[in-house]
């Protein structure tokens, strides 16, 4: 593993969207470095399928906007967090499909930290995974925070 010691993971990746369930990970994520004096990247990820096949005009103009802003403000909340923690973090907005982007970043670090809202059956085929696609083929270990299951044992 890229920087693993016998003291924790080094270089941890958060992907935030800035949900309640991602807040979890990014939680975790900080408990994780501050036990092996790690550093966190918190990397928020513009889905270039949201719009990439609609028509450029104002409104996706003003969508895409948003989705920036948005990706902003959940980094900050992770800079935030681990600022408070006295972690070192760094983020980046990226542009791309979630699940190629995190699995292409997981081997320059030694954990990828995220979360899910575990969804079921139908919801999970028509929506696909990308919390699975990157268990499948991260570089790195993967944590999967399940929110929800953190929620009901009071965490």
């Amino acid at each position: 593993m890229n920087g693993e010691t016998q003291m924790g993971f080094k270089k941890i990746l958060i992907p935030a969207d800035g949900s309640e369930f991602t807040k979890k990970a990014v939680e975790q994520g900080i408990r994780i470095a501050k036990l092996g004096d790690g550093a966190i990247t918190a990397i928020h990820i513009l889905d270039q399928a949201v719009y990439a096949s609609m028509p450029m005009d104002s409104s996706v103009v003003d969508l895409y906007e948003t989705m920036r802003a948005e990706g902003r403000a959940a980094l900050d909340y992770v800079r935030g967090r681990c600022e408070a923690e006295g972690v070192e973090a760094v983020t980046e907005l990226i542009e791309g499909s979630p699940a190629k982007v995190i699995i292409k970043m997981s081997a320059e670090h030694d954990l990828v930290v995220m979360g899910t809202l575990s969804k079921r059956g139908m919801t999970k085929i028509l929506l696909g995974s990308v919390a699975e696609k990157v268990l499948e083929k991260a570089e790195c270990p993967v944590m999967v925070v399940n929110a929800s299951a953190l929620e009901r044992e009071g965490c």
